[in-house]
């Protein structure tokens, strides 16, 4: 694989946060399998294959890993959790820098086609029913994704709202303890339900979601557009703009990648 595009994308500072994150590796008993100084490699190859959307079966030999071997490894990582814990590393690294602004969290999702149907899918009611998944994310008052999560298109936003926020791990601060909880989250209509204020109360974040039937989902005004951004920002790595995978853990597993790439731009602009 040429140099250039290594380094464009999986740069050193990358690496060094994914490195002390990847399981131990066991070659295979035929001889087969990847060694450990390729992991790069294969990491490089999997972050390929989301920012272009391309087929596992259409990766270029020019990645040094045939196409099985790199679909392989990626189903591993998937298993040991490697996507979510870059993540967290990377938001680690920004909030140690006081970088992550929790004054709020906004919280809204998109939906994807499905084209092979699998887990984590259903009928989508603005799409004639045919077989969609709702991608959730949910980011800081700036726009910097915190926690991601894939439903069925047809799951109701409202269900989906507690699940990302005990999604939010505990993250470094710049001073004193880790912090995990925002003092508001922001929503529109869909999210509004007892049962989340009754939630959010419990726990003392300040809920600003709009009632249904009395107030716009425009009054999240100045702050859509943050979320928006977010969303559109994790769309730009084209395996996430249609779900090919049946298995909803693999789309999944892309989402999180995207997400802590994400964060790693911004990470990256303040080490350079």
């Amino acid at each position: 694989m040429g140099v250039d595009l290594s380094w464009r994308l999986v740069p050193d500072g990358l690496w060094d946060l994914v490195a002390p994150l990847l399981p131990s590796f066991s070659p295979r008993r035929q001889g087969g399998g990847t060694a450990p100084l390729e992991e790069r490699a294969v990491f490089t190859a999997v972050v390929y294959v989301l920012t272009s959307g391309c087929v596992w079966r259409h990766l270029s030999p020019t990645f040094g890993v045939s196409p099985a071997t790199a679909h392989r490894r990626f189903s591993a990582w998937t298993k040991a959790g490697l996507w979510r814990g870059l993540h967290w590393a990377v938001l680690d690294e920004l909030g140690a820098r006081g970088e992550l602004d929790w004054t709020s969290v906004i919280v809204d999702a998109a939906s994807v086609r499905a084209k092979k149907g699998g887990s984590l899918t259903g009928p989508n009611p603005v799409d004639r029913g045919k077989a969609g998944s709702r991608l959730r994310v949910m980011s800081e008052a700036q726009g910097i994704p915190l926690a991601v999560g894939v439903s069925g298109a047809n799951t109701h936003d409202s269900l989906a709202l507690k699940p990302l926020a005990k999604g939010i791990p505990a993250v470094r601060s710049r001073r004193g303890p880790r912090r995990r909880r925002p003092g508001k989250l922001r929503a529109d209509k869909a999210y509004h339900s007892a049962d989340t204020l009754s939630w959010l109360r419990e726990r003392g974040i300040t809920a600003r979601i709009a009632r249904p039937g009395t107030e716009s989902s425009e009054l999240l005004g100045r702050h859509r557009w943050k979320i928006e951004r977010t969303i559109s920002w994790l769309f730009g790595y084209r395996r996430l703009t249609v779900k090919y995978e049946r298995k909803g853990s693999h789309f999944l597993a892309f989402l999180g990648l995207a997400a802590a790439l994400t964060c790693y731009k911004k990470l990256a602009k303040l080490t350079t």
